[in-house]
């Protein structure tokens, strides 16, 4: 209404008008004097009341440019303003976009199987192992009981400690579990327990860890391979692992006798073949040429299904001294396929297991196969962990001796330090070193890990040795490894593992 209102639209012409009504008449009395015949006082009175209204236009105009710069004033900050929100609004978009990512990354790539419940059991978080391990969806299982979706093998551990969870206690448990093909898993469990500012709790959280992929329990090549959800054929325990409690290592071998897994059932899984080959790209660093190495890493068959990480069986494979027969039949089947590719350049990189290495057969079981198969020994490298060669060096001498006078490669792999390995390398000869992924991941903000990733690089250089760096996620970390010089790379930043069949598609292209 106020916006209409008559008075308002002719309010700026007012003083304007008052203005020009003396100046007309002044005008009029200088040409018509005679006619008009003003007197003196009402010249003046004219007079008075144009410069009034002259003033009163000025005040009235000073007003109005007040008023634009004032409004202009408002404007730049709201403009700035505005400028400021749209940034904050990007930034939030980004943030929240760049989070979805990271929090796609964690579920579908983080080994281990993580749900949320609260307090009435319910479940509000799960990631893809999870489902998979149950072999439901999303909807399956958003918002239901455990009970409902989990079965009581499942569930039974956790609601038998629910009272200490929601008191706020945080357990630890180790234990077996089978999967929807009933092949044992050995898991190591926490439940965590979600605190609000009050300390109370309003839900718990649930981490089912493989225990191949245990902090404890692996070693670091394993860990590296842990971040890119498939393990290698190669499991090893640290140090820290014999000390391991020996009541809980008992109630694993009664848990596993209980399911009824055997040595016999472990070699009936490898003599059946039931397991999956998949090879991880190693490329130059310092060309762009395409890869043609390879590291071989195995699953079981049902992990197509399951998509559960290879690691948590191959414990069982250990337990039953079983990692030979498993590294023979990897071996077996890579020269079947370098026997059908006879002029295929590729090199692969095989896993072999602290057994092998003792296993004084296994070097004549690979120079028969080479003679039968009639493939070149160069097309075949062995790896092995540094911590495997500091608890046995003589087995692991006399091993890289013998597969090296057949023609293959030794690879040593997850090396963290310089000075520990100028003393074994004395000892036996290796083609490559594979630097540790866990320093390999800090070289851009860590200078004493860069520093040792420089120093074990000019280090194998001087020996004439080639260098592999694990764990290769970034560009940028590429362009710091071509910066050092390094050889060559692997991990998700230069190719992420896919199925060994797959090559011979890429055969077929080539």
């Amino acid at each position: 209404m106020q916006k209409n209102n008559p008075v308002i639209k002719i309010k700026p012409y007012i003083a304007i008008s008052f203005a020009l009504i003396p100046a007309l008449i002044l005008a009029l009395n200088s040409f018509f004097s005679a006619e008009l015949d003003l007197s003196f006082y009402g010249s003046a009175a004219l007079w008075l009341l144009l410069i009034l209204a002259i003033l009163a236009t000025i005040a009235q105009i000073s007003r109005a440019e007040k008023n634009i710069t004032d409004y202009s004033v408002q404007l730049q900050i709201s403009k700035e303003r505005l400028g400021n929100e749209i940034k904050h609004r990007l930034w939030a978009e980004k943030t929240a976009s760049e989070n979805k990512i990271k929090s796609q990354f964690i579920d579908e790539n983080i080994p281990v199987m993580l749900a949320y419940f609260n307090t009435e059991f319910r479940c509000r978080y799960h990631n893809r192992i999870f489902r998979r391990w149950f072999g439901l969806t999303a909807d399956q299982i958003d918002g239901k009981p455990l009970k409902e979706f989990s079965g009581e093998e499942f569930s039974s551990a956790i609601v038998n400690r629910s009272k200490e969870i929601l008191a706020g206690k945080t357990i630890h448990n180790e234990r077996i579990l089978k999967s929807t093909k009933g092949f044992p898993y050995i898991f190591t469990e926490q439940y965590l327990p979600h605190l609000d500012n009050k300390g109370k709790t309003v839900g718990f959280y649930t981490l089912h860890t493989p225990r191949a992929q245990e902090k404890s329990r692996i070693s670091p090549k394993s860990k590296a391979e842990a971040s890119n959800d498939i393990v290698s054929a190669k499991p090893s325990e640290s140090p820290g692992s014999a000390t391991k409690d020996n009541a809980s290592i008992q109630q694993i071998d009664t848990q596993a006798a209980s399911s009824g897994i055997s040595a016999a059932r472990i070699a009936q899984a490898i003599e059946g073949g039931e397991f999956n080959l998949y090879c991880q790209p190693i490329a130059s660093i310092n060309s762009s040429t395409a890869s043609s190495h390879y590291e071989i890493l195995i699953r079981m068959h049902e992990e197509e299904s399951n998509l559960m990480p290879a690691g948590s069986f191959l414990p069982l494979v250990d337990q039953f001294k079983m990692m030979p027969k498993l590294d023979r039949w990897i071996t077996n089947h890579i020269l079947q396929w370098l026997a059908v590719h006879p002029n295929s350049d590729r090199v692969f990189y095989i896993n072999v297991a602290k057994d092998t290495l003792s296993d004084h057969t296994f070097p004549l079981f690979i120079q028969d196969q080479i003679n039968k198969t009639k493939t070149s020994a160069a097309n075949i490298c062995f790896e092995i962990e540094a911590s495997d060669v500091e608890s046995d060096v003589n087995n692991t001498v006399n091993f890289t001796q013998k597969v090296r006078n057949i023609g293959c490669l030794v690879s040593l792999c997850s090396v963290s330090d310089d000075s520990e390995i100028s003393g074994l390398l004395s000892k036996f000869t290796v083609d490559c070193l594979k630097i540790d992924g866990s320093l390999i991941c800090n070289i851009l903000r860590d200078e004493e890990d860069l520093a040792k990733v420089q120093a074990i690089n000019s280090f194998a250089h001087q020996n004439n040795i080639k260098t592999i760096a694990e764990l290769v996620e970034t560009d940028e970390i590429i362009a710091k490894l071509r910066d050092i010089g390094v050889d060559y790379g692997q991990g998700f930043g230069i190719g992420k593992p896919h199925p060994f069949t797959e090559l011979d598609q890429e055969n077929q292209k080539g």
